[in-house]
């Protein structure tokens, strides 16, 4: 049996006030005295009223919904960001819907289609590739996007990244003063500008020494494939220190190095990963890594994407946000060495 659904006039009836003042009062930023709220709220519990969000939402021409899209969430700096990401947009009153969606840009078209029946008031991209089309689609829609963790080369969509480039090149410094002389890489996703400037900062400063990589393999981001490119790269003549393109795949390096091959972890080879999540600072892997800034990532993040819902923009940015080297007991410390930034 169906209970009649209560409406916003009902609640005004009873608690004595406008029906205009009820809907003040469920509005998200809208003004309204004390005594209303409490009379409001009072008799909104005595009838069991819920206001419609999506019927609000009709009126106004907002949601106050964020899609959030994410590729994948394995990779445990994820799940921590995007419950940063929901809290911070939940504190200025924006809920948010996620979205999975492949990492690749040929098959998202579907997920933003999606997520724009939805009405949502915007969109963050977390881990996922976006074509020019897509960009084009969403702005042509009236709804902003902001890359989170992920950057592209065209001026047309902000993003926020950690600075990729400038926590490659920290590697390579901490590795060539620990005096290793056949360094390796295992590169993450190459479809990822992450991955990309990752390698390219540790390579642009391996090369400012007169030195080269002396093993690379491709893990793509996933935990096996990291176990089988660590196989391939010892297999014959291995590196003496092995830069991870994130923490994630490291731990999978780790476990190869130690558990299959009976190599000591920092005595035989050093290890470097890139995020700092919080399995780094477990005993079992104690991962010298690059942290991402998550915190300011995301802060600066919300701000890009409510400013330009809320007209306050001033176009499309990209943001990279300089992270430390966190030196733990995976790779050899270099003696007074002090990593700078």
């Amino acid at each position: 049996m169906n209970n009649p659904r209560i409406t916003s006039a009902e609640v005004a009836k009873r608690a004595g006030v406008s029906q205009s003042a009820v809907s003040r009062v469920f509005t998200p930023g809208a003004s309204a005295s004390k005594k209303t709220v409490e009379k409001v709220h009072q008799a909104a519990a005595e009838l069991g009223y819920r206001p419609n969000s999506l019927a609000r939402a009709m009126v106004s021409g907002r949601s106050r919904i964020i899609g959030l899209v994410v590729a994948y969430l394995e990779n445990h700096f994820y799940p921590e960001a995007l419950e940063k990401l929901s809290n911070a947009l939940q504190e200025r009153g924006y809920h948010v819907l996620v979205f999975m969606a492949p990492m690749t840009a040929s098959n998202i078209d579907d997920v933003i289609e999606e997520i724009l029946d939805y009405q949502v008031d915007g969109i963050i991209a977390a881990s996922v590739a976006m074509s020019s089309e897509l960009s084009d689609r969403c702005q042509a829609a009236g709804v902003p996007m902001v890359l989170f963790n992920r950057s592209q080369d065209g001026p047309e969509m902000s993003a926020v990244t950690s600075d990729n480039i400038a926590g490659g090149c920290k590697v390579a410094e901490f590795l060539l003063a620990g005096g290793h002389q056949k360094i390796g890489y295992i590169a993450g996703w190459e479809g990822a500008s992450t991955q990309r400037d990752r390698e390219a900062g540790f390579t642009q400063r391996l090369a400012g020494s007169g030195m080269a990589l002396h093993a690379r393999e491709v893990g793509d981001f996933k935990m096996e494939k990291a176990a089988e490119a660590t196989r391939r790269m010892f297999a014959a003549d291995p590196p003496d220190a092995v830069f991870v393109a994130n923490d994630h795949m490291a731990f999978a390096v780790m476990d190869v190095l130690r558990f299959e091959l009976g190599l000591q972890v920092p005595k035989d080879v050093s290890v470097v990963g890139y995020d700092d999540v919080p399995t780094t600072a477990w005993p079992a892997y104690n991962l010298t890594t690059v942290r991402q800034p998550a915190n300011r990532m995301v802060a600066e993040t919300v701000n890009l994407l409510l400013n330009e819902i809320e007209g306050n923009g001033d176009g499309p940015r990209k943001i990279a946000i300089d992270g430390p080297l966190v030196i733990r007991g995976s790779a050899r410390i270099p003696q007074g060495f002090t990593p700078e930034g």
